[in-house]
């Protein structure tokens, strides 16, 4: 059983772990989307996110919190001018992960893991089918589902008159048809 086995240890000790996952999240910051495999990618994913969130609030102590894990001063200011601003509406889920196929070498499923809100091709499709959705359920009314319900019963009715069944009549002269195409046997 795998009780209370949540961090994927990527094959690493405790501290080359935590420098690992600070400078990859320093230089997705810095270039907005980075190249490397699933599972570093899904831990990235996780140190990120609520970096990215604490970065809305630009005060002294959010400044401290966030440099204690990047440990960089370039990736700060540049994730509390520009990124912050860019994600400033946006409830969550900051990154996006795309695989990409195996690596060569040792079959590695790798990925590109970038910022939602720098990829312009992305952008584009989503400016013109964009819809402003909560995360709650939108019940319809009880008179809506009956006439939903009615509607759908017409349908299937009007299907089934225009169906029409083959007669008795036309299967035996199909069946013969295909009898005389067969290829007659050597032996016979």
């Amino acid at each position: 059983m795998r009780h209370n086995k949540k961090i994927n240890h990527l094959g690493r000790t405790a501290s080359h772990r935590g420098a690992m996952l600070s400078n990859m999240a320093v230089s997705l910051i810095m270039h907005k989307r980075i190249f490397t495999t699933v599972p570093k990618a899904k831990a990235l994913k996780k140190v990120v996110e609520p970096i990215i969130t604490k970065s809305k609030e630009d005060t002294t102590h959010s400044r401290r919190l966030v440099f204690k894990t990047l440990q960089s001063k370039e990736a700060l200011t540049e994730l509390f001018q520009n990124v912050s601003q860019k994600v400033g509406d946006r409830p969550g889920g900051y990154t996006r992960i795309i695989r990409t196929g195996h690596r060569l070498g040792d079959n590695a499923s790798m990925c590109f893991i970038e910022l939602v809100d720098y990829n312009e091709n992305m952008l584009k499709d989503s400016s013109t089918a964009k819809k402003t959705r909560t995360r709650r359920s939108r019940r319809r009314s009880t008179t809506d589902t009956v006439d939903t319900v009615a509607n759908s019963t017409e349908t299937v009715k009007t299907s089934k008159e225009n169906v029409e069944t083959p007669k008795v009549e036309e299967t035996k002269a199909i069946k013969e048809q295909g009898s005389k195409d067969e290829p007659k046997n050597d032996k016979e």
